[in-house]
């Protein structure tokens, strides 16, 4: 039953991506060179931060699409994943992969948590985080607990680390299902169940880790791999949206009814669509936006590097339930 249920799902997906040829609504802003990887929506100043793989700066994005300038600092090589908690914007910064700014001391090698206060910009807290695994190291993705302990995926150290609001860090979790060649864990929601649920670019996989014993980690049962695995965000207790790159490009949503024990694809964007290299989601007026990395671009050395860049609405269509 399940291969029928793939090909059923595939089909559908066809269906629906031919029936749209308008790509979904976009924020066009202009940010030279930035390539923002992490996108987060303050809504107590009505602004994205964005974050910037190729410059290592933190903007800011109105929803009309006026890109300015937040927080710069020259010893930032990439910034990935951003966080808005409280008055306070989480940002993990790293060099692992496209900075203009890359050195040898830095590449691969740098692993910082910043908080920056988001009212003046000023910087509260700075953590240094490549202490604490052997390796390469690969900052990703920021989740935040009720207690505002601070959860940090190193996709290339292939862990989660744990900051505690006063700043001392630790290795939250390791685990063998987390290790794979290249980028690993990606993706990071905390769940008011008590758990944590993180993407495996690598691998296409979800998995669950208790908050109280990190070493209880768990595979989400899925129907199927979700290759290329980027950002991932908590709809409800019930819905998790899942982005993917990597040549899919597309948005995916997924239901579970049991506590993440297992889940199915529930929704999906459309082909039609075109984003270009989704990489993290955040929330605006009930809807869910997508940042638009355009990384495909910064391993062509045939392309000029852009100026314009797009969060994208993700438009999702219900998909049909797999069959008993």
């Amino acid at each position: 039953m399940k291969t029928r249920y793939i090909f059923t799902l595939t089909a559908a997906i066809l269906i629906y991506g031919c029936v749209s040829q308008q790509p979904t609504e976009r924020i066009e802003f202009m940010a030279d060179e930035a390539y923002p990887e992490g996108v987060a929506f303050d809504s107590t100043a009505n602004v994205y931060y964005v974050s910037s793989a190729r410059l290592g700066t933190i903007g800011k994005v109105t929803p009309q699409g006026t890109y300015s300038v937040f927080y710069a600092d020259n010893t930032l090589k990439s910034t990935y994943g951003v966080k808005v908690y409280g008055n306070k914007l989480l940002i993990a910064a790293g060099d692992a992969n496209y900075s203009k700014f890359t050195s040898p001391d830095t590449r691969t090698k740098m692993a910082r948590l910043l908080s920056i206060d988001s009212q003046s910009g000023k910087k509260l807290m700075d953590v240094d985080l490549s202490k604490l695994l052997p390796g390469k190291h690969f900052p990703n993705d920021i989740a935040v607990d009720p207690q505002g302990n601070i959860y940090i995926t190193d996709s290339f150290a292939h862990g989660i680390y744990k900051v505690t609001p006063e700043g001392r860090a630790s290795v939250f979790a390791r685990d063998k299902m987390f290790e794979t060649m290249g980028v690993g864990l990606n993706g990071i929601v905390y769940h008011p169940d008590g758990f944590l649920l993180a993407s495996n670019t690598g691998t296409g996989q979800v998995y669950k880790i208790d908050i109280k014993d990190p070493t209880k980690v768990t595979k989400v049962q899925l129907d199927q791999y979700f290759l290329g695995a980027d950002g991932l965000l908590l709809d409800d207790n019930n819905h998790l949206t899942v982005v993917v790159n990597g040549g899919n490009d597309k948005i995916f949503r997924l239901e579970s009814t049991d506590g993440w024990q297992s889940a199915i694809l529930s929704a999906s964007t459309l082909a039609s669509d075109r984003f270009t290299y989704p990489s993290t989601a955040t929330r605006f007026q009930n809807s869910t936006w997508i940042m638009n990395a355009k990384f495909s671009e910064l391993v062509d050395s045939n392309s000029v590097p852009s100026k314009n860049f797009a969060i994208q609405k993700a438009v999702f269509k219900p998909l049909p339930k797999p069959r008993d």
